[in-house]
């Protein structure tokens, strides 16, 4: 058969604007996907919206980068703006703070999770719920008999309360979620009462039992029923975390889920250098004068169009090789998880990952002192320099802070959607999606739901990777000097 391209624009059930393109052909009597391209369709402009700001500005206004994972942003923020302000010491406050942080940054994992599996990846695999945005819907490939049906659709709608729950939880430390405005320079803004800690705690024990009742026995359902998954997907099997959740206040604090990396899928963790990281814009809509820097000297200048280039994403790479994150990362960074790579895996890792913050988080409420300030004032700096790496549901997160005449003279963010979709690199090698999509079979070239299924394995965040773009349908954007 001819190589047929399909085009799927826009992906739904993620967060942003995405499309995927896919060339399809067949080899050795299978049609499947010999080609892929990750497109993201829409500019991010936060870094340029803080420069020349007050520093203390950048937890607020990052959160503000995605309403998932707010609290992630706000988090690579303040640890960022810690270094920066020179936080330090073992301290009551900073304590406190740790643990508050930890908290509602856990709360918005749990909430991440369920929503990922519950409302954006298991629809394709049963039928959603009958009206929009589940409808319409590919009727391909179903496999559950009616009772599992109706058991996964039960939780399916006590995932959504669950859910709100999960926000509901986090905001009671918080203030709101998303966006909350509680991550801020030296701490946090809240002081723990009992009730706080009571209500925190009901809602903790009703989501940690979803998790282990629910979330975890619908995930291995889908191991049971499409076990093909497990070898679909794998991509280059190079896997990034960064680390998060501080279990001290040491300047190279102890982590829940550890900083590593696993090269070429050899077993072994090794360590992460951020000065390895370079974005390179070879093949995304940016001033090539940006291309293969490091975030703390990297700018953000868009250029469209632009030669070969097909992404407002950048090509995030460590010395020089793309790399997946996320809770498949992690866990296997950790050693919690090591059953490979692969569409399967990245929901069996994130369900079991969801339970082992979820408990952590049991613990670290038990540790929360009451009345306690969260907050270590330090004098701004006129001048400085500093990261804050984290990780968000979806994945390493790093915030680059250069600050100069005690304002922001340098800014980048490095999502995990730019890491997982990025288009190619100068290279030409393949974004790990990109990669995980060779070799997909595809039974309907009209209907290929076997793509979603990979694609939404990984849950893309195109909020947090692209942002802002022009309404007029014949605007053209050229590279402005941003002055």
């Amino acid at each position: 058969m001819p190589v047929i391209t399909a085009a799927i624009d826009p992906i739904t059930r993620i967060e942003g604007h995405l499309k995927v393109e896919v060339k399809v052909d067949t080899v050795n009597g299978v049609q499947q996907v010999v080609e892929a391209y990750s497109i993201g369709t829409l500019f991010r402009g936060f870094e340029k919206i803080l420069e020349q700001r007050d520093p203390r500005d950048a937890t607020l206004i990052t959160s503000r980068i995605c309403g998932v994972c707010p609290t992630s942003h706000a988090h690579a923020a303040a640890l960022a703006l810690d270094a920066a302000f020179e936080v330090a010491g073992d301290t009551p406050n900073r304590s406190a703070a740790r643990l508050l942080r930890n908290l509602v940054h856990g709360a918005c994992y749990i909430e991440s999770a369920i929503l990922h599996f519950y409302l954006l990846s298991l629809p394709d695999f049963i039928n959603g719920l009958p009206m929009a945005p589940w409808l319409p819907g590919w009727e391909v490939g179903r496999r559950f008999d009616p009772g599992t049906v109706n058991r996964l659709t039960a939780h399916f709608v006590e995932a959504i309360a669950q859910r709100r729950n999960a926000h509901e939880m986090g905001a009671i430390y918080g203030g709101k979620l998303p966006h909350t405005p509680a991550f801020i320079a030296g701490g946090f803004t809240a002081i723990s009462s009992q009730d706080d800690k009571a209500r925190f705690g009901a809602y903790l024990e009703g989501l940690i039992s979803f998790i282990a009742e629910r979330y975890i026995p619908d995930a291995d359902l889908l191991t049971n029923l499409w076990p093909e998954y497990a070898a679909l997907g794998a991509g280059h099997r190079n896997l990034l975390a960064f680390g998060v959740f501080e279990e001290d206040n040491s300047g190279a604090p102890v982590l829940l889920l550890r900083r590593g990396r696993v090269a070429r899928g050899v077993p072994g963790v090794q360590p992460v250098d951020e000065n390895l990281i370079a974005e390179q814009v070879k093949y995304s809509w940016y001033d090539d004068a940006d291309d293969n820097k490091n975030p703390v000297t990297a700018d953000t200048v868009p250029q469209y169009p632009k030669g070969e280039a097909y992404s407002w994403l950048k090509a995030p790479r460590y010395g020089g090789e793309p790399y997946e994150v996320g809770p498949l990362a992690r866990m296997t960074v950790n050693g919690d998880y090591n059953h490979g790579v692969s569409a399967l895996d990245r929901h069996m890792a994130r369900a079991r990952e969801t339970l082992k913050i979820a408990l952590a988080m049991r613990g670290w409420l038990a540790e929360l002192p009451l009345n306690q300030n969260a907050f270590t004032a330090r004098t701004q700096p006129v001048t400085a320099t500093s990261a804050g790496l984290t990780e968000a549901p979806r994945g390493a997160l790093g915030h680059w802070l250069l600050v100069a005449e005690s304002k922001i003279s340098h800014y980048q963010v490095v999502t995990p959607t730019c890491w997982n979709l990025s288009p190619k690199d100068s290279a030409g090698r393949r974004g790990p999606l990109e990669e995980a999509l060779i070799g997909v079979p595809v039974a309907n070239i009209d209907k290929p739901i076997e793509v979603l299924r990979v694609v939404h394995s990984f849950d893309p965040c195109l909020d947090c990777a692209t942002h802002v773009t022009r309404a007029e349908p014949a605007a053209r954007v050229f590279a402005p000097g941003w002055a």
